[in-house]
């Protein structure tokens, strides 16, 4: 390993004045400063007139305002105006090189995928990827997420295989679109090696990924390990129980979901969240029954929303004493009568009313 001598870094040296960088150049470009401030206001028109009537576009806009360019097409999805940036650098031998920048190839696949133009964005993608030596896992995943989003994610994961041989390492963005395309192929074998590749990667996985591996192993029908997955997160969100109730749910282990809710709740999980929860547990049974509905009501009065509670118990279509046990403990711990004991209500009840009499009479309330 070559070493650096304490004499080469010498403070008596003269240092010749460095040379502003391009990157200086542009910035103090007052045309570069216009163009980037067009694009972010909107004015696509007036922006891409500015850069075409320019003759040296690459000494005068930096990466930087075509980026904001780009951005701004994929904002408002313009793809007119995408198409005409890319054919301009495509015919100028001045700004050809561009296309093969990174930064500018991602967001040209980005806008032509989402406007649903793949072709495009498979050219864009491929423009001089021979040439350029090593293409940045950004590259890669912006193709992965343009054909996932299309719906085409046996494509995806041959980009995401294509990026593996060409030893670029995957990043979490990859391992998620990899994950959801491998979900939605019900491919066990590439997911269970896309999860090889997240242990033994070197970036620590993000929620998305978890998330995604847990929606990767529901998918398959693998719940031992969806319960792994799940019991070595390091944190959970609202998405990471909702794959688990989805799990169990696809299990038929409708009272395991329950304790799921019930976990939540220990957990503090947003209330908003029950509510797909509840969707999803109903939704699993042709029809529901009493056991299940009574475990709804009573998770939300526990919580408290006794709106919610009162709307599960009127649509049930049987009810036990559990129920109306249920109901009535949830409006006196909540403090809420809501004209439960109005004699109109207990006209409905028939029996059960007759029955709450002889109650309070046998205790003498």
């Amino acid at each position: 390993m070559a070493t650096i001598s304490c004499s080469s870094l010498s403070t008596n040296s003269t240092v010749a004045p460095v040379p502003k960088s391009h990157k200086q150049l542009h910035i103090q470009n007052p045309l570069n400063s216009s163009l980037k401030s067009l694009s972010k206001s909107g004015k696509l028109d007036e922006a891409l007139h500015l850069l075409l009537q320019s003759k040296t576009p690459s000494k005068q806009f930096s990466v930087d305002s075509y980026a904001a360019l780009l951005h701004a097409c994929i904002s408002t999805k313009s793809l007119n105006h995408g198409r005409t940036l890319y054919l301009h650098l495509l015919q100028s031998e001045d700004s050809a090189d561009l296309l093969k920048n990174p930064t500018l190839k991602s967001k040209f696949i980005t806008l032509f995928s989402a406007c649903g133009q793949l072709d495009e964005a498979r050219r864009a993608f491929r423009h001089g990827i021979e040439e350029a030596g090593e293409v940045p896992e950004s590259v890669y995943a912006a193709m992965e997420i343009g054909f996932s989003r299309n719906g085409r994610f046996r494509e995806a994961l041959v980009v995401y295989n294509e990026m593996l041989l060409r030893g670029v390492e995957p990043g979490n963005f990859s391992f998620s679109v990899a994950l959801k395309a491998s979900s939605c192929e019900l491919d066990f074998g590439v997911g269970k090696c896309v999860h090889a590749q997240i242990v033994k990667g070197g970036e620590e996985p993000d929620q998305v990924v978890y998330n995604a591996l847990l929606k990767f192993y529901t998918e398959c029908g693998s719940f031992e390990e969806v319960l792994n997955v799940f019991n070595n997160m390091p944190d959970r969100n609202v998405s990471t129980w909702n794959a688990l109730v989805a799990g169990f749910v696809k299990k038929d282990q409708v009272f395991e979901a329950f304790e799921t809710f019930r976990k939540m709740q220990r957990n503090e999980v947003g209330f908003s969240w029950r509510y797909t929860g509840h969707g999803q547990i109903v939704k699993s049974v042709a029809s529901p029954d009493v056991l299940v509905l009574n475990s709804l009501l009573d998770m939300y009065a526990k919580c408290g929303v006794m709106e919610y509670c009162k709307k599960v118990f009127d649509g049930m279509i049987s009810k036990d004493l559990t129920s109306w046990n249920t109901l009535i403990n949830g409006y006196a711990i909540n403090e809420q009568d809501n004209g439960l004991f109005t004699g109109e209500w207990f006209e409905t009840c028939g029996q059960f009313a007759i029955w709450i009499r002889v109650v309070a009479s046998l205790l003498d309330i």
